[in-house]
């Protein structure tokens, strides 16, 4: 796993790229955990776009952020998400809840 994020206008960015499974989760949940503490965001963007792999547990990570994000009045969306990921995420049907964009665009 990589990670690494930015923070601009309000918005922190987080870029997770390689595989989100049980053995990285903790992880990186921590990680996004420890920007929003940094950061303060009203809203978490997680750019998916170098993520190649995604289990439940990666499922579980988005919805952890979002439940954080809620406790403090933010929002969170997605951007870049791969097909491979995106197909977990449509089975749970996240974009009902977290805006998912796609190059540029919301899906």
């Amino acid at each position: 796993m990589n990670y690494s994020h930015t923070f601009d206008g309000g918005t922190a960015t987080v870029y997770i790229g390689g595989e989100l499974d049980s053995h990285t989760a903790r992880d990186t949940l921590a990680y996004i955990d420890d920007v929003i503490d940094l950061c303060m965001p009203r809203t978490l963007c997680l750019d998916l776009s170098g993520l190649s792999f995604s289990d439940s547990s990666g499922l579980a990570v988005v919805l952890g952020s979002y439940r954080r994000m809620r406790e403090l009045d933010g929002g969170v969306r997605l951007r870049g998400v791969q097909p491979q990921p995106m197909k977990v995420f449509r089975a749970a049907r996240i974009e009902r809840l977290i805006p998912v964009e796609q190059g540029g665009e919301t899906a």
